[in-house]
């Protein structure tokens, strides 16, 4: 990473890092990008570059989350099917208490839930990823994104992982640390991962 590159990344970093903070202090709805920009001691039109939408200033971690499905698809095992390759990458991120899969302190996830914003805009997020997966199905099988197929198969294999982001938000804001949330998602995503297997099993193993 070269310097300027570097420089933007911490100009993107500390952006983020006072929005969070005044999110968490003041709730979602009430701070401006005004706001941020002035604690952040940059103009509005910085924090707009870097953050086109207010809520992506609270969910940093859109590309991440948005890609990491697709991605461990794209790169699973020979004789793995995408089910297998998605259940296996989802409990190694639990092992690590991966923030992309909803680990997050209390007052986090009552900000995310607590703003229809920011839930309208997970929402969106899942969408992303969905369209992400079936994208890369479909190029392996060689058919449009558009496929009957293609489609359930991503929107089920999705909806698991929406299913398991709001248990562990859910989870969190109960007061549940993080290590009895890492046990019962363990738990639940083997039993809705498992729920696939007769119709998923078999689908989009890599040759």
């Amino acid at each position: 990473m070269g310097l300027r590159e570097m420089k933007k990344q911490q100009t993107r970093q500390a952006i983020s890092h006072q929005a969070t903070r005044l999110f968490l202090r003041h709730g979602f709805d009430r701070v401006t990008i005004a706001d941020v920009a002035a604690a952040a001691q940059v103009a509005k039109m910085t924090v707009t570059n870097y953050f086109p939408r207010k809520e992506d200033l609270a969910l940093d971690l859109h590309e991440e989350f948005v890609a990491q499905p697709a991605r461990t698809v794209a790169g699973r095992a020979p004789g793995e099917s995408a089910l297998a390759a998605l259940r296996r990458a989802f409990l190694d991120a639990v092992d690590r208490r991966d923030a992309v899969i909803g680990f997050s302190g209390a007052d986090f996830a009552r900000m995310i839930t607590g703003s229809p914003a920011l839930v309208a805009r997970l929402r969106e997020f899942h969408e992303e990823r969905e369209h992400a997966l079936a994208a890369v199905l479909a190029e392996e099988a060689g058919t449009g994104p558009d496929d009957v197929v293609v489609r359930v198969a991503s929107a089920q294999l999705i909806g698991v992982h929406r299913v398991l982001f709001e248990e562990t938000l859910r989870r969190t804001i109960a007061g549940e640390d993080h290590d009895a949330i890492a046990a019962a998602l363990t738990g639940s995503a083997e039993k809705a991962f498992g729920l696939l297997e007769p119709s998923l099993e078999d689908y989009a193993v890599r040759r």
